[in-house]
């Protein structure tokens, strides 16, 4: 799993790359928590290359839309591929959480 994160109109996109599991979610939940630490409002995760999201990835983004909406901000999921969008509708989680096509328009909606 690699996890680039950089900045974008304002906006802080957290990339992941490969799969998201058990053995993959720490660093990227450290990484996460850190960003929330820092004050990060508008964040987007994109999934346009997460090949597999297993429910430790789930919790992660359950646990991250909880922290940001806290703190008056939002997040939003971006360009699941096919495996990763049925993971997401199967367990209910794109229905609570805001996915988009791609992370251009999830970073029109933040900046909505």
């Amino acid at each position: 799993m690699n996890v680039d994160i950089y900045e974008e109109q304002g906006v802080s996109i957290v990339h992941l790359s490969g799969n998201l599991d058990t053995n993959t979610s720490p660093p990227v939940e450290a990484k996460i928590s850190n960003l929330l630490e820092e004050g990060t409002r508008k964040m987007v995760i994109d999934l346009s290359e997460t090949d597999y999201v297993s429910s430790a990835g789930l919790r992660i983004f359950l646990a991250t839309a909880k922290k940001i909406t806290a703190n008056g901000g939002a997040v939003k999921l971006a360009g699941p591929n096919s495996v990763v969008k049925e993971i997401l509708d199967i367990s209910g989680f794109s229905t609570i959480l805001d996915v988009r096509p791609d992370r251009a328009d999830a970073i029109q909606a933040l900046n909505a």
